[in-house]
């Protein structure tokens, strides 16, 4: 059931990140969910690292770090599969 949860979780963070980058990010759906994935994966590791991995009541710490971390793991990784893809440049 954990991996269910997994792809919920990143699909979720994935298209949260992709509403607050600017722009239009040309993935597709799957790769959001990957990369919202990775960026749990990645929020839950610094929140461990500063020792704020498990509180409690609700873990809002966690979540903002989780949040962040898709944020950051969507920003390079469309521009990485746009490199890839050889699609649209950037100006910024």
């Amino acid at each position: 059931m954990g991996w269910l949860w997994a792809i919920i979780v990143g699909l979720v963070l994935g298209v949260i990140a992709r509403a607050i980058l600017p722009g239009k990010q040309d993935i597709p759906l799957w790769l959001t969910v990957v990369f919202g994935i990775l960026g749990s994966i990645l929020g839950n590791a610094v929140a461990g690292w500063i020792g704020v991995e498990d509180t409690k009541g609700i873990d809002w710490i966690r979540h903002v770090l989780q949040l962040a971390g898709a944020v950051a793991v969507v920003a390079v990784g469309d521009r990485v599969w746009q490199k890839i893809r050889g699609g649209r440049s950037r100006s910024t």
